[in-house]
This record gives structure tokens, C-alpha cells and sequence, in this order.
């Protein structure tokens, strides 16, 4: 039995007619006479009671009828869904990533995007740079939003926004009651936490290159995976920390935001996903990034 089989024996009783079917079909009458007939004898039963005028639907067919209908009905949903499939407007989408971008450019570009694309489910995972261009490259995540450097060949980077790295300092510390920007010296005395430097070589190699042309090196005393966790740890006094610009809006209490005087190394954070995903889903995501990031450009 034939989808099309279905649709003629629809049309027919909807029609009631073989004749005015026949034509709403682009179809000649006998042909459709034998297609009917055919369908009857494959699920054997009559279907229809052709000597009346019109045509009458037996019990039989009054009963095939809505089960027809109702299996046309699925599979004119099943193609629609397969098409919104193909356009990247249904499925899930697997987005990654760090802090800086929950405090930046992610929620516009969620926001846009869930405007866009309102079937589409967005499965979000908070995850260190190394993480999620592991995951990426493996096929677990789909885009991710990192700090470069990105050395992974499989990965197409876009660059998305540049910050200033800014001072986060416990209460308790004395350039914390400095009024306006401080220089980055005032802290040579003091701990500091910083990443670990496999899970964001860029901003932990900019963090100490910084501070040496400031004239010292950093005494590393705390290492934390997340940004959270080293404003934390400044609350509570344990170190100070170079964090990039859109944390201060990371509010704690016990911790003091100052900008510094010296122009400091640029932290970018660039969205990234794989060359092979030809999928339209993950080009709708990118293209909502940068119709965001065409707008605070």
C-alpha cells in the first residue's frame, strides 16, 4: 500500500465522484478506477459502492476513510518536520561556554537567537577553553563560545569582542581605597590567583607577561578553574586577580573592582565550531552572533 494509493482513495471520497477525483488528481477516470479497485483487493474489503449515484462509502470505507486521513495527516507532518530539519529550524544545539561571555555577548546573542529560532532547544554547558574545544573537536558540542589561542585545525574561529584586563582586589587591600585607576605595581607585593594555565594559556600568559613589564612576576598563590571562584577567593582575602573587564559586573561583596592605568593586554573571546558541520542549525547560531556583534560593533 502506496501513500498515493491513500490520497486517490481520499479524493475520491471526498469527491464522491470518479470523475470530478479523477480531475482533482490530473488523472484520466479508468486509471483511478483500477488504482481504487487495486486498494480493495490488497486489504480486501470494499471500500466503495460504485452502482449509486454518487458513489456511497460502505462501513468499511467510512472507517478506512478516517484512518487514511489521519496516516496522510502524518506523513505531511513527518515531511514538514524533515524540512524544518533540513532549514535548521527544529533539533538541539549544543552550546559551550566560558564566564567572560555569560558576562559579555551571550545573553544578546541568546536572546536573538531564541527569537529567531524559537523550536530549536539550546542545550548550554559552562566549560573551561580546553574543554569545550575538546569537546568540540569530538563532536560532543556543537559551538562554543572560548578564549583563543585556538590551535585546533578542525575548528573555525571567529573573533568576537577585545577587553581590558582590570584589577579585582579584597576590601581589605590598600590600593582598594585608591581613588580612580591604579598602577598594576601596587600589587607586586601581594598573592595572586590566576587560571591554571592548560585551561586559558592566552589569558594566564597575558596575566604574567603584563605584570613582568610592570617590573615584577606574579606570585601565583591560588589557581581556580572558574572566574567565580577567583572572585571568591578575592573576597575572602585570598589574593588579588587580574580579570578581564566585564566581570565587574560578577558582583561579590569583600571585592573592589579598579581599572589600571597601564594599557593592558587586550582578553578576546571568539566563538568557535566545526569546519564539517555543514548543518543549518549551527549557521543560524553563528549568524545570530553576528548580527549581535554587527550591532555593538
Amino acid at each position: 500500500m502506496e501513500l498515493r494509493h491513500l490520497r486517490y482513495f481520499v479524493t475520491v471520497a471526498e469527491e464522491l465522484h470518479f470523475g470530478r477525483a479523477a480531475r482533482r488528481l490530473h488523472l484520466s477516470q479508468p486509471p483511478l478506477s483500477m488504482q481504487i479497485k487495486a486498494l480493495e483487493e490488497e486489504i480486501g474489503v470494499t471500500l466503495l459502492l460504485r452502482n449509486q449515484r454518487p458513489v456511497e462509502l460502505t462501513v468499511a470505507g467510512e472507517v478506512f476513510l478516517k484512518e487514511a486521513r489521519d496516516i496522510l495527516a502524518r506523513a505531511d507532518a513527518a515531511a514538514e518536520a524533515a524540512r524544518r530539519a533540513a532549514r535548521g529550524e527544529t533539533g538541539d544545539l549544543r552550546v559551550g561556554f566560558v564566564t567572560i561571555a555569560d558576562y559579555s555577548i551571550l545573553p544578546p546573542v541568546l536572546q536573538r537567537f531564541r527569537h529567531a529560532s524559537p523550536d530549536i532547544r539550546l542545550v548550554l554547558q559552562e566549560a573551561t577553553t580546553d574543554v569545550q574545544l575538546r569537546e568540540l573537536a569530538e563532536a560532543r558540542m556543537d559551538v562554543g563560545f572560548v578564549l583563543p589561542p585556538v590551535e585546533e585545525e578542525r575548528l573555525q574561529v571567529l573573533p568576537l569582542l577585545q577587553e581590558p584586563l582590570l584589577a579585582a582586589l579584597p576590601e581589605s587591600h590598600p590600593a582598594a581605597r585608591a581613588r580612580g585607576p591604579i598602577s598594576l605595581r601596587r600589587l607586586a607585593d601581594s598573592p595572586f590567583i590566576l587560571f591554571p594555565r592548560h585551561m586559558a594559556t592566552g589569558l594566564y600568559d597575558d596575566t604574567i607577561r603584563f605584570c613582568r613589564q610592570a617590573g615584577f612576576s606574579p606570585r601565583v598563590e591560588q589557581e581556580a578553574v572558574q572566574m567565580q571562584t577567583i572572585v571568591s577567593l578575592v573576597s575572602v582575602g585570598l589574593g588579588v586577580a587580574l580579570i578581564p573587564a566585564s566581570l565587574r559586573h560578577l558582583g561579590r561583596t569583600g571585592v573592589v573592582y579598579k581599572p589600571l592605568r597601564e594599557r593592558s593586554p587586550l582578553t578576546v573571546v571568539a566563538l568557535a565550531w566545526r569546519k564539517s558541520d555543514a548543518r543549518a542549525t549551527t549557521a543560524r547560531f553563528v549568524h545570530a552572533v553576528q548580527s549581535v556583534l554587527a550591532e555593538v560593533a
